[in-house]
C-alpha cells in the first residue's frame, strides 16, 4: 500500500490500541496523530467529521470513526491496495 494510513487516537483508548496493533501485525504503515499530545490534533478530527472520537482513521479519501466496528470494511479497503 502507497498511502499511509492516518489514526488519531489516545492512549487510553482500547479500541486505538487494537486498530495500532492490527496494522503492525498486518505490516501496514500508519501515522498515529495522539491527540493528547497535541490540541491540534482534535481539531482535525472534529473538521474531518464534525465528532471529538477517536480512533478516528483516514485511508486516502475515506474516514472511519471507530476500528472494531469499521474492521471488515477497512480490511477489505487495505486488501485492495
Amino acid at each position: 500500500m502507497e498511502e499511509t494510513v492516518k489514526i488519531y487516537t489516545i492512549p487510553t483508548c482500547s479500541d486505538c490500541s487494537y486498530a495500532k496493533r492490527y496494522f503492525k501485525e498486518n505490516e501496514i504503515p500508519y501515522t498515529d496523530f495522539n491527540c493528547a499530545e497535541d490540541p491540534k490534533y482534535p481539531e482535525e478530527v472534529w473538521n474531518l467529521t464534525g465528532k471529538q472520537i477517536v480512533p478516528t482513521i483516514v485511508i486516502g479519501d475515506k474516514v472511519f470513526i471507530g476500528f472494531a466496528e469499521n474492521l471488515s470494511e477497512i480490511s477489505g479497503l487495505l486488501n485492495k491496495a
